[in-house]
């Protein structure tokens, strides 16, 4: 399985209440129709003027898989809507060890 994390740093016109309820609401309707897309958690940040404002896990069968995801005409949209409303996106492709699962 592979698994991308994307770091979001909102745009500074946008306050963090802002920036979660975009994000945990319009954004996150449409990313989860992405092509592929297996598993999809958003991590809002909690601490105020914290390097990031949320983390974002996705969880696609290949490397891609979640590469064609984006290219398509809705992907292209989910990239669009997110770079309307953060001024920093770092993405990292990981290798995930679950060390513990109750």
């Amino acid at each position: 399985m592979f698994k991308a994390m994307i770091l979001l740093k909102r745009k500074e016109e946008y306050t963090q209440r802002e920036f979660r309820n975009w994000w945990l609401g319009e954004h996150a309707q449409l990313a989860i129709q992405l092509l592929g897309l297996r598993k999809l958690c958003f991590n809002p940040v909690e601490i105020e003027d914290a390097m990031y404002d949320g983390i974002a896990e996705l969880w696609f069968d290949t490397e891609a898989d979640f590469t064609e995801a984006y290219q398509t005409e809705l992907g292209k949209a989910v990239a669009a809507d997110s770079m309307a409303h953060v001024g920093r996106r770092d993405r990292l492709f990981v290798e995930e060890n679950m060390l513990l699962n109750k």
